[in-house]
């Protein structure tokens, strides 16, 4: 009775360590398995097919020596690996060794033993036990990234448990998180115990045992994506898109937005009644002035929406390049370059181009020699475009692969 006992206690602990992470049966018992395999196999001091027998139901568990025994080891494919060989000798076992176990043993018997799960070894039982925690965290770390990396690019909140220099560690209930200072809004100030929102960036495959693999960030756009996308539900739903999304994390950002059906304003669907939407967004980052413009396939309205209100005078694009000579009113023009560039920086990540701006009267007293000195693309520009559009037209013959392929099938 003692024996049935232990056997109880073993299963039912290992099944409490691993209901706490919430894990299946399938894998406690594959990890209760192999946690057994290996202690048998250092009790017996063989390398020999032990399997284990789990019933689930009553927790009874045994442990087996089960082999094939032969007068020799029989020929194996000469392409199988060093390894694969010896898996495949784990299954035989030499009639004089078997003597060992079975007094009347002879080559064609198959020997089965169960072998003592109370008998093994402190030793054994220590390495059982140190598999299972490994096995354990093997399983919790597949497990967190496979319901993670489908969340990418997702909102997510959680409430900070510490921190760890300049990192935050965020629990997110199934795993802890982390938001590294490059990831943080440089002006937001966070303490123990507060509850925050972020984005799941990414998730760190190479993060050492027990240190957060998911990488959580307030900074990319991906964080005010997904902000637009729970505040307005016209996005959510897909009637507006959003185009593009550029940002100087707690000071600026701008956000391109398409509508697809003309009878709706995705600008006005963005604002909410009297700004109550973006003003949502403006708060939970601390308070970033948020630009939203209607994206336009044809770049030069594009350009004009990226920098109003301010007045364009003329737009230049310099050939085989993508920088575009933007001529500005004077008294627009501290408007549109903005505080130490900000503006006319962000227009130009938004629209995708390079954006030379110049006050009128600046340019109108240029020479033709010196305007056309601009107008010369230089050999990186020229090199930076031929390479965008080599880029450009891969994705496009590989799109037309993939639909070729759909309508085949």
């Amino acid at each position: 009775m003692a024996k049935q006992e232990k056997k109880e206690n073993l299963l039912d602990a290992l099944k409490t360590v691993i209901s706490e992470k919430n894990m299946d049966d399938e894998t406690i018992v594959r990890i209760l398995k192999e946690s057994l395999i290996s202690a048998a196999k250092k009790y017996l001091d063989i390398e020999k097919r032990i399997e284990v027998d789990i019933d689930t139901d009553t927790n009874e568990v045994h442990v087996f020596l089960r082999v094939e025994v032969v007068d020799d080891f029989p020929d194996y494919d000469p392409e199988l690996t060093a390894e694969e060989v010896e898996k495949l000798d784990e299954g035989y076992m030499l009639v004089d060794e078997a003597l060992d176990y079975n007094e009347e043993a002879k080559a064609g018997d198959f020997l089965e033993m169960e072998v003592p799960i109370e008998a093994f070894g402190r030793q054994a039982i220590q390495n059982a036990k140190q598999l299972l925690m490994q096995s354990m965290r093997e399983a919790e770390r597949i497990k967190i990234m496979s319901i993670f990396e489908s969340r990418i690019g997702s909102l997510i909140s959680g409430e900070i448990i510490r921190i760890e220099g300049p990192n935050l560690i965020v629990n997110l209930g199934a795993t802890e998180a982390i938001l590294p200072v490059k990831e943080q809004i440089r002006k937001e100030r966070w303490k123990q115990g507060d509850s925050i929102k972020a984005v799941i960036l990414k998730i760190d495959e190479n993060a050492k045992v027990g240190n957060p693999m998911v990488i959580l960030s307030r900074t990319s756009p991906k964080f005010l994506k997904a902000l637009f996308k729970q505040e307005v539900p016209e996005i959510f739903d897909g009637s507006v898109e959003i185009k593009n999304i550029v940002r100087d994390p707690g000071f600026r950002a701008k956000i391109a937005v398409s509508a697809r059906d003309e009878h709706i304003d995705p600008v006005g669907a963005c604002v909410g009644m009297k700004g109550a939407r973006v003003q949502a967004i403006v708060h939970e980052l601390a308070n970033e002035r948020v630009d939203i413009v209607i994206w336009d396939k044809d770049v030069d309205t594009y350009i004009h929406r990226a920098l109003a209100p301010a007045n364009i005078v003329k737009l230049i694009d310099v050939p085989t390049s993508k920088r575009t000579v933007t001529i500005i009113a004077d008294e627009n023009l501290a408007q549109a370059i903005g505080k130490n560039g900000q503006n006319v920086r962000l227009a130009s990540m938004l629209v995708e181009r390079n954006l030379d701006v110049f006050g009128d009267k600046e340019w109108m007293e240029k020479s033709e020699e010196e305007k056309q000195k601009i107008l010369q693309p230089t050999n990186k520009e020229v090199t930076d475009y031929m390479r965008f559009h080599a880029r450009e037209e891969a994705k496009k013959a590989a799109a037309e692969t993939v639909e070729v392929a759909k309508d085949e099938e």
